[in-house]
């Protein structure tokens, strides 16, 4: 049974009917206009009917509902390649808006309750249609016309018309005939034929494949189409089409996105200069293109975007773009993408961004035999197992990026950034690609591009094919944040992009894996480690990542703590394919950490049952059979449980850590077990003495008499970025920290010149203490570190203290207008 998609719920729909109709490719044609903060042009879709009307296999591989297994029996993913993007969101007003368009010859028709622009407000009109029998049943139609439901919300539709994709010169090699002649009431499935024959063109012929995408995304219109704008959706008919097969499989759409749509942010760059991009969340490009947003929905696409002169673009696509002159005032950029994917993880950024280029110097130090094939290539052998995914040009299939251990990486930042950009980033990235490599083998991707993105960006990082960005945040300081954060978004090329989640509610299968890969990476990429000094590190990582997950455990619904909300029901569809993310418009869940830590912890324990060495193995069996495809959670634990030897499971089943791990709010008793092993490692310890040292310097300050300034001298140890982290959370606990104590610490320490992590605790010691020498510190953090002071906003008003609550005004009312939308619905909450 469908299910009734509330918008004004807790949970995001997914609206789109993939049963029925499945996006193939998409062609964008696009202008930016920065004047009025709209992006504007056309969209074309090309179709496949979708897997209710393609069940033909005996296999099921085309079906797009699967039963959740629960057990261990090894079977067949859905061939389809999907990535687990992350889905947070906040509860913000809903709108919609468009007009309906008869067809040639009638007026245009617009739906009630629109303003002058064609914006709507009736929230009445949310459920959508979701395949419900009387518009889309597949069994018997009657009167009815069928409806297509595409994902699109804050979006202008100005037009929806058919293409006349029969019209394209030499389009006859795409018909069994090789004609195109016909009587005319065969037109419509002449040209669904051509469209099918394009779209299941062999994968060796991708670039023929691709230029007749093109080709066709020019050919004229041959009838308008109806349609309605809804809160969440835009439906779309043709008079007198009941069946999918028989609807338009070419269409286009001409439309402009809204300034104050939630998927693009248009700001400034850190140099003042105007920019945009998109944010992946909360709710993915339902609103910067009408698409399908369900994970089985996956498609190529290629995209023209035109801007003025200075201005960049960065895109999702494997081609390093140039830009082609096409008037004194006009650039226009393309980018394309042969490997199917979703459409969420479609990214853009249009800005006046400087690549940062590497001396030469620098480049010849990065090309000798550091970064060579490691001896373990020959455990990778890609090129020689078939793949099960849909049939793709694959780099796993390729030996020569078999053996590409650093993949083409550019740098691009604003001005004012790009030396502390070539300092930081241009040593670490190769690095961190390098070490990347070495654990899993080929990298997915062609190339990578690594953007520093404004510093209303609501994350430290985020990953999509191709491209990366990064908040400015992670750049000050040592090289630890940067390293570590580049080596977590490129641990998404594999887990998170390459293999994807069926099911959206499972972020721990992304962010679990990126958090625990992490850590194998830094290692690596760091070189030179003993194994020691690696366990050393992660074992304090641990410790610090189990301190923030008692944390957000304590201080969160518990709802919100469960891996797999939905369960037995995980993986479940609709009949017609539409589905919604549970709690994924809960606007606290955008700043919470548990599928990442939860879903770390539960990596970690497994690959202490199987070893590092076995399980690192593991990992790479499972890239090499689950790449390009979609899987649930079983799908991996069934293959790693199968590789444990029988002495070493012990009770380890997945009906077992689905009890302990995923299925359950609160901390996982297998860990609690764990905790105090890592508060007894050297450099935990380290912290605990530098701890008690300064706890007794404080007791002689408050003891000492105001005349009396000088102490005696303390030495205290140099500590790495992570133990400071520790040591300002444990010195937190502490009820009194006398000024003159917070001014030795913080001179001691230079914790004003420390990373973002480091900074952020310092900032908590001076907002608990009133320390007013620091609120400098604050505010510099709350409006250059916006992606990780969310919760300094509440520290300063709990404290019920004027000054404190004035300085989090002041400071909100300077970012509140480029901030992202979910942190400052909620910073506003905390302070009015």
């Amino acid at each position: 049974m469908d299910p009734q998609l509330d918008p004004m719920k807790d949970d995001l729909p997914l609206m789109a009917n993939t049963s029925y109709m499945l996006v193939k490719h998409y062609v964008l044609d696009l202008d930016v206009d920065f004047k009025s903060k709209v992006i504007e042009g056309s969209i074309v879709l090309f179709f496949e009917t979708g897997s209710r009307y393609r069940r033909t296999s005996s296999t099921g591989q085309e079906c797009c509902q699967s039963e959740l297994d629960q057990g261990c029996e090894t079977r067949a993913s859905e061939p389809s390649h999907v990535p687990m993007t992350s889905v947070s969101a906040c509860s913000s007003e809903m709108e919609y808006n468009g007009f309906a368009v008869s067809g040639k010859g009638e007026e245009a028709v617009r739906l009630p309750s629109s303003d002058g622009d064609g914006n709507h407000s009736n929230r009445k009109q949310a459920s959508g249609i979701s395949g419900s029998k009387d518009c889309c049943d597949s069994g018997n139609h009657g009167n009815k016309d069928f409806v297509l439901v595409l994902d699109c919300c804050d979006l202008s539709v100005l037009k929806v018309e058919e293409v006349d994709v029969a019209a394209v010169s030499g389009i006859e090699k795409f018909t069994r005939s090789g004609k195109l002649t016909g009587v005319s009431e065969e037109l419509g499935g002449l040209k669904n034929q051509i469209v099918h024959e394009l779209v299941t063109l062999p994968a060796d012929r991708w670039r023929e494949q691709l230029c007749y995408f093109t080709r066709c995304s020019r050919a004229p219109g041959c009838g308008e189409l109806l349609f309605a704008a809804r809160p969440w959706s835009l439906e779309l008919r043709k008079s007198g089409i009941q069946a999918p097969a028989d609807f338009p499989h070419a269409i286009r759409i001409w439309y402009r996105t809204n300034p104050g749509g939630r998927s693009v942010a248009w700001t400034t760059d850190q140099s003042g200069k105007p920019c945009v991009y998109t944010m992946g969340s909360p709710i993915n490009n339902r609103a910067l293109f009408p698409c399908q947003e369900p994970p089985i929905a996956l498609s190529t696409w290629q995209a023209s975007v035109r801007t003025a002169p200075g201005f960049v673009v960065l895109m999702s696509g494997e081609n390093s773009a140039e830009p082609v002159q096409l008037g004194e005032d006009v650039l226009s950029w393309y980018y394309y993408v042969s490997m199917p994917m979703p459409a969420s993880t479609f990214t853009i950024a249009v800005g006046c961004w400087q690549e940062v280029k590497q001396r030469p110097c620098t480049a010849a130090i990065q090309t000798n035999t550091e970064f060579s094939v490691p001896s373990l290539q020959a455990d990778f052998r890609w090129h020689e197992e078939p793949c099960g995914h849909v049939e793709y040009p694959c780099r796993f299939q390729d030996p020569a990026a078999s053996l590409q251990a650093v993949i083409p990486y550019r740098v691009f930042s604003p001005w004012c950034l790009m030396e502390l950009c070539e300092e930081r980033l241009l040593q670490l990235i190769p690095r961190c690609l390098w070490a990347a490599y070495t654990t899993l083998g080929t990298h997915p991707f062609s190339r990578l591009d690594v953007l520093i993105v404004p510093s209303n960006f609501s994350s430290l990082g985020m990953a999509s094919p191709h491209i990366i960005f990064l908040s400015q945040s992670v750049l000050p300081g040592g090289s630890h944040l940067c390293g570590t954060r580049l080596c977590h978004e490129i641990a998404h090329a594999w887990f998170g992009l390459a293999i994807g989640a069926r099911d959206w509610t499972e972020e721990w299968m992304s962010e679990g894996f990126a958090t625990f890969l992490e850590d194998i990476f830094w290692a690596r990429a760091q070189q030179q480690l003993s194994q020691d000094e690696v366990k050393g590190q992660q074992e304090l990582k641990a410790l610090l990542r189990w301190c923030r997950l008692r944390d957000e455990v304590q201080n969160s619904e518990e709802e919100l703590q469960v891996l797999r909300p939905n369960k037995e029901n995980t993986g479940e569809l609709s009949e017609s394919g539409a589905s919604v993310v549970k709690y994924g418009l809960k606007a606290e869940k955008i700043f919470m950490q548990v599928h990442y830590l939860k879903g770390y912890f539960l990596l970690r324990s497994l690959a202490g049952v199987a070893g590092q060495a076995s399980y690192l193995t593991s990992l790479r069996k499972f890239v090499r059979k689950f790449h390009g495809q979609l899987v649930l959670s079983q799908d991996f634990l069934c293959m790693l449980l199968e590789d444990i030897p029988k002495q070493k499971k012990s009770r380890l089943t997945v009906e077992s850590i689905f009890q302990d791990w995923l299925d359950t709010s609160g901390i996982p008793k297998p860990l609690l077990e764990e905790v105090e092993t890592w508060k007894e490692g050297q450099l935990a310890r380290q912290v605990s003495g530098e701890v008690t040292k300064w706890i007794q310097t404080n007791q002689r300050v408050r003891k000492s008499s105001k005349k009396k300034r000088k102490q005696d001298e303390v030495i205290f140890q140099k500590l790495l970025p992570d133990q400071l982290v520790l040591l300002l959370e444990s010195l937190l606990e502490e009820k009194t920290l006398c000024p003159r104590t917070l001014q030795s610490l913080e001179r001691t320490y230079q914790l004003r010149e420390q990373d973002a992590e480091v900074r952020h605790r310092w900032c908590e010691l001076v907002i608990k203490h009133k320390y007013v020498p620091g609120y400098g510190d604050v505010e510099r953090f709350l409006r250059e570190d916006q992606a990780m002071g969310v919760y300094l906003y509440g520290e300063l008003m709990v404290n019920e203290d004027a000054k404190q609550q004035e300085l989090a005004r002041k400071c909100f009312a300077s970012a509140q207008e480029h901030m992202d939308a979910s942190s400052a619905k909620v910073v506003a909450e905390m302070l009015f």
